[in-house]
């Protein structure tokens, strides 16, 4: 008896321990990405910027993968990426200016693989939010990429709105 509730207590605790182990998972590969438009932050050495940035968005890649049903697999192939803003050269000193003109842009395929590697949807696209500044409420206000952030949570929304799993 002691020993059959020892197991459903350890079985249980391993699945509240690890919540996301079956969730979907993300792939994220950064193609040509010397000639992306814009991955410059200014003053910070252009290599540490962009593995910042590739690592941040790789994080957010996954964050938005995890809503996808349990074995799925999102493969992202980014292209292209124009940071909100431009920097703007100042002497020594550059700077991100960021302005209504200067709106964040991606561009990247995509592919949702099921748990046996099947294709379930797939795209070629280009996500950009002309009207970035103009939101009343940005859920990533002191968040690094927050523009970014925000436009690829209203495509991922829009374009999977069949299959996000509610958490």
């Amino acid at each position: 008896m002691k020993q059959s509730i020892l197991m459903v207590t350890l079985l249980t605790a391993s699945f509240l321990l690890a919540p996301n182990a079956f969730a979907a998972t993300s792939e994220v590969t950064w193609t040509d990405y010397k000639s992306y438009r814009d991955i410059d932050e200014g003053n910070d050495g252009r290599k540490q910027f962009r593995e910042r940035t590739f690592k941040d968005l790789e994080k957010h890649f996954a964050k938005l993968a995890a809503t996808l049903p349990a074995g799925q697999i999102l493969k992202i192939d980014v292209t292209d990426v124009d940071l909100a803003g431009d920097t703007h050269h100042g002497g020594i000193n550059r700077t991100r200016i960021v302005k209504e003109v200067y709106s964040p842009r991606m561009n990247f395929s995509y592919q949702v693989l099921d748990a046996d590697g099947a294709v379930i949807q797939s795209d070629d696209v280009v996500v950009k939010d002309m009207s970035f500044m103009s939101g009343s409420h940005l859920k990533y206000r002191n968040k690094s990429l927050g523009y970014e952030k925000k436009m690829l949570d209203d495509w991922f929304e829009k374009t999977f709105k069949e299959m996000i799993i509610s958490k």
